[in-house]
């Protein structure tokens, strides 16, 4: 079946955080500014700036990372969207099946989401409508995720990984890019995302709190808020576990997702198994009937032998984990060949790890990982010299 209707549960772990120095930026340029947003490359790995309203922010990303977003847009809709697929026993296009998504979702969605992509259609030139479609493509695509903390790590440090394994022959990675996002009136946060995607399904905010969902099933489920505006909705609004958990339990739901939520100040982190009716709290070490090895500090959420090798590795290491050993907890065989990308966050530190998938198909799990810190990040400042795109939105 295609990656774009294919629902597969992955894994979550969950263990604690603690401090360690972070080095300065060593390699970094400003490649262009527009209006309060700006592009950066740090060590080779591109970073977006975006800050005002969402039509501002929208604007920013569009101008900002136009060619990407263009030939993201492009392969995903003209291209793989259009290509027959089985679905159950009918063959469909993948657009067909997005567009019919939006058009069920869109009275869920709040305003603010559609102003965003309202002015990145308008700085990238691609038509509105395909803008809608690009990014309700995640209600159709599932992934992965974990976190781990107090005795299961080696001085009670809490550590959340994420493992996307989604469809690296889609191409998105040619497109990665860390969006640092400043909409007013709302939280900061980090986005480790696609050029043209305005949603979040792995990040980080400024209050310490992170978060990453996994997909399961119920495949045609719609009538809801989509997952990656409810992930995003954690990002800039939620600033402890408790208020982040109410997001899911107090917006309406789409089919299957499980979603790991980790808080840096109270190092506490949970487990969500979510579908349109119900939901579930995971805490760490608990029983669960898919999760038959529970470890102390620590939610395990996968799938067979993905689950086997991951709650092996737990406990091997049990009370050892740190940054470096917590990102081996993600290498293969527990991410998939269609490993697409993989984080590692330290949320009270607001430390995080990024690799992603080659260009030439080679799973994120083994291309180098790129360090940065959400606080050092938000105090950084665009290269006065750098080319200006002129922010002129049209009337």
């Amino acid at each position: 079946m295609n990656a774009l209707v294919r629902y597969s549960l992955r894994f979550v772990l969950i263990l604690p955080i603690f401090l360690l120095g972070f080095s300065s930026i060593a390699n970094a340029e400003t490649v262009a500014r527009c209006g309060q947003g700006w592009l950066e490359r740090i060590d080779g790995y591109p970073v977006l700036h975006l800050k005002g309203t969402p039509f501002e922010m929208g604007y920013q990303h569009g101008a900002l990372m136009k060619r990407h977003c263009l030939e993201n847009f492009d392969y995903l809709l003209n291209v793989r969207g259009k290509e027959t697929v089985k679905l159950g026993p009918v063959e469909i296009q993948p657009r067909i099946v997005i567009d019919g998504i939006v058009a069920t979702q869109k009275k869920f969605v709040p305003k603010d989401y559609f102003e965003e992509m309202d002015g990145l259609a308008t700085a990238s030139g691609i038509p509105r409508n395909d803008v809608y479609a690009g990014n309700f493509i995640p209600e159709a695509f599932h992934c992965s995720g974990f976190a781990i903390m107090n005795t299961a790590t080696r001085d009670g440090t809490l550590y959340h990984g994420r493992v996307l394994d989604y469809a690296i022959d889609w191409r998105l990675q040619e497109h990665a890019v860390l969006i640092v996002a400043e909409p007013d009136g709302k939280i900061p946060f980090a986005n480790v995302t696609y050029a043209g995607f305005i949603g979040s399904v792995t990040g980080l905010n400024a209050e310490h709190i992170s978060i990453g969902e996994m997909g399961g099933g119920g495949q045609g489920h719609w009538d809801g808020v989509p997952m990656s505006f409810l992930v995003r909705e954690v990002l800039q609004a939620t600033s402890d576990l408790d208020t982040a958990i109410d997001v899911f339990r107090n917006n309406p739901r789409t089919c299957e997702y499980f979603y790991v939520i980790s808080d840096g100040r109270s190092n506490r982190a949970a487990g969500l198994a979510c579908t349109w009716e119900t939901m579930e709290v995971i805490e760490p070490g608990s029983s669960h009937p898919r999760l038959p090895h529970p470890v102390a500090d620590a939610v395990l959420l996968s799938a067979k032998e993905r689950y086997e090798e991951l709650a092996r590795r737990v406990k091997a290491n049990h009370g050892k984990f740190d940054a470096e050993s917590a990102i081996r907890l993600m290498d293969r065989p527990v991410a998939m060949q269609s490993n697409l990308h993989n984080a590692l966050f330290e949320p009270a530190s607001t430390r995080f790890w990024v690799a992603n998938a080659s260009v030439t198909g080679e799973p994120a799990a083994e291309q180098t990982y790129h360090a940065f810190q959400l606080s050092e990040l938000l105090k950084r400042k665009p290269s006065p010299e750098a080319s200006e795109i002129p922010y002129s939105p049209k009337p």
